[in-house]
């Protein structure tokens, strides 16, 4: 193998970025409702605490389909025929990014609960 770049390790992984953005539907979802969640933020003028949790979040989710992404992909290449445990490694990478996307669920609710329901309330007067 020949010694690359270290600047083309970036290359590379932005490459798998955009190939997972380019190819999987829920890549491009979850990137879309970061930046609903992002102009959220901005709009309710949530705490520096609060942007901390939500952006632990969202990279949770992000990176989590990044990962299911390189095992479909690892595992069609490995095992073109449905098999039992090709199916239980596919299954099991989406379910850590169904169990990511909960997670952030749970935590925009805790931080954006009480700014929604202040706007609410002032919107109502």
């Amino acid at each position: 193998m020949r010694h690359q770049p270290w600047r083309m390790t970036f290359r590379y992984a932005a490459e798998g970025v955009f190939y997972a953005l380019r190819t999987q539907v829920n890549m491009r979802i979850h990137v879309v409702v970061a930046l609903l969640v992002i102009i959220a933020g901005l709009g309710l003028r949530i705490s520096r605490l609060d942007w901390l949790f939500v952006c632990v979040a969202m990279a949770l989710v992000i990176v989590a389909e990044l990962v299911n992404t390189a095992v479909e992909a690892a595992v069609d290449l490995i095992s073109p025929d449905i098999h039992p445990l090709a199916k239980a490694a596919k299954d099991t990478a989406a379910g850590a990014v169904l169990l990511a996307a909960v997670f952030a669920v749970i935590i925009g609710i805790f931080v954006f609960y009480s700014p929604l329901l202040t706007l609410i309330r002032q919107l109502m007067q």
